[in-house]
């Protein structure tokens, strides 16, 4: 992966806190500087699904530990699901199914909630794949048919997929906010190899970020979020994105994506 190199504003941002000797918290814009910060650091790791001494010093944890399934089960399952999904040499694989929503294994959820954090996530798609990254989930939502509902870092191939053409104005397109907020047409994406999705949540404020570039930036649960979500297919779930705090899913879409290197930190 490319070595990030942080948006200028936010450079000034830290040194003017420096520079004042002042906490990080001083300025209105230091807290989610240093969550940039954190979130793009380089550790120099090399092995996949591990952390170094320094992550586990910043407080990062593994969400999957690269062999098992412990820490998730499925979004409407007290178990993880027992097909649908395979873990072969380090990576987490959703089998294809025809691209049906959520009708083999099934999403799969952690089996705790979080409120303030960053996650990082490495994924992979193949050819026309459709995917997505979900947080604040409350699977109890949906019970039925379908995908368990929450606010989605959408994955996808944008040039094969045929939703790439709905919703409004691409906001279905790849590491969009889901049928909310579109990401730039152009995008850091490299569809033969990983790409990182990391979305940063600090209280009211989110952003997805792929590949260290600054895809969507919003805040939930003011009157601008809540007429946005009113225009969008998710109108009818209360609350929706609102709540203080929820499970992170891994959709099945029914293609084949991949998955490694699930880790968060979780913020005060």
């Amino acid at each position: 992966m490319k070595k990030i190199i942080l948006p200028a504003i936010i450079l000034a941002c830290m040194a003017s806190c420096k520079q004042a000797d002042k906490p990080a918290e001083a300025a209105p814009c230091c807290p989610m500087a240093k969550n940039i910060e954190l979130a793009f650091k380089n550790y120099e790791n090399t092995a996949d699904n591990t952390l170094t001494d320094a992550e586990k010093a910043d407080g990062w944890t593994l969400l999957w530990d690269g062999a098992t399934t412990q820490g998730w089960r499925g979004a409407k399952l007290e178990a993880f699901p027992e097909s649908g999904w395979v873990i072969e040499n380090g990576i987490l694989k959703v089998q294809p199914s025809d691209g049906k929503e959520s009708a083999n294994g099934g999403d799969i959820v952690t089996t705790r909630t979080y409120k303030n954090f960053i996650l990082k996530v490495d994924f992979k798609i193949t050819p026309g794949a459709n995917s997505g990254i979900k947080y604040f989930v409350d699977p109890t939502l949906n019970k039925g048919k379908g995908s368990a509902i929450g606010c989605e870092f959408q994955i996808l191939d944008d040039d094969l997929h045929p939703d790439a053409k709905l919703g409004v104005k691409g906001n279905r397109k790849l590491a969009s906010l889901y049928d909310l907020i579109p990401a730039p047409e152009v995008k850091p994406l490299d569809k033969e190899g990983f790409n990182t999705a990391t979305v940063i949540v600090a209280g009211k404020h989110v952003e997805h970020w792929l590949n260290g570039e600054k895809m969507v930036s919003y805040d939930r649960d003011s009157q601008q979020w809540n007429a946005l979500v009113a225009y969008s297919k998710y109108k009818n779930w209360p609350n929706f994105g609102n709540l203080e705090e929820g499970y992170i899913l891994l959709q099945d879409h029914g293609d084949e994506v991949w998955f490694k290197n699930v880790k968060i930190k979780e913020l005060d």
